[in-house]
């Protein structure tokens, strides 16, 4: 029970606090409302567990092995998601309109989040182990993150929500979300 509290604390600080993610469901809300990016949220959350898994099985250990796919990914991840953040530059309205936050782009949201893969291999190298058998890592590992993203990128989305009702759907706050987006991505990048 310790090792399971002390990856939840973990995940919670990890994906509840501000990333490329949480950002970009945050302008997701701001754009769309909570209702319209519910399937966005439900791709981001598919997608982690997705990265979850990989890790769980092995994915880590390759990358560590092999430090020239892990810079590449990196750099790709990083353009995705810029890519992700800039095609919000120009909002849709609520009502209409093309939605930019689909359950596809989210999928490749944590895959291609250089956070996330931090966070999940972080959550398979230092807590993992202490939890059981892999079976049991697998479950309790994924499990946690699904739990605590269903409740934070809600969260986040709502809240983006709430900033777009405030500021009637201002394009400048729908900018300064993307700009805030892309800084929180070089950011991570870099450090």
């Amino acid at each position: 029970m310790d090792a399971w509290f002390a990856l939840l604390l973990f995940v919670v600080f990890m994906v509840g606090t501000p990333g490329p993610a949480n950002m970009i469901v945050m302008t997701g809300g701001a754009q769309q409302g909570v209702l319209r990016c519910l399937p966005f949220i439900g791709g981001v959350i598919a997608g982690k567990l997705i990265l979850n898994v990989a890790a769980g099985l092995g994915l880590g250990v390759v990358l560590q092995e092999h430090l020239w796919l892990q810079t590449g990914l990196k750099f790709v991840c990083a353009g995705y998601m810029i890519w992700l953040a800039v095609q919000a530059w120009t909002p849709s309205t609520r009502e209409g309109g093309s939605n930019a936050f689909t359950f596809p782009k989210g999928l490749l949201v944590h895959p291609l989040n250089p956070k996330a893969w931090v966070m999940v291999l972080l959550a398979w190298t230092d807590f993992a182990p202490a939890l059981g058998g892999l079976g049991t890592q697998l479950l309790v590992v994924s499990g946690t993150f699904v739990a605590v993203q269903l409740v934070f990128h809600t969260a986040w989305c709502a809240a983006g929500q709430i900033l777009g009702r405030a500021f009637d759907n201002s394009l400048l706050l729908n900018r300064s979300l993307v700009v805030l987006t892309v800084a929180v991505v070089i950011a991570v990048l870099v450090f």
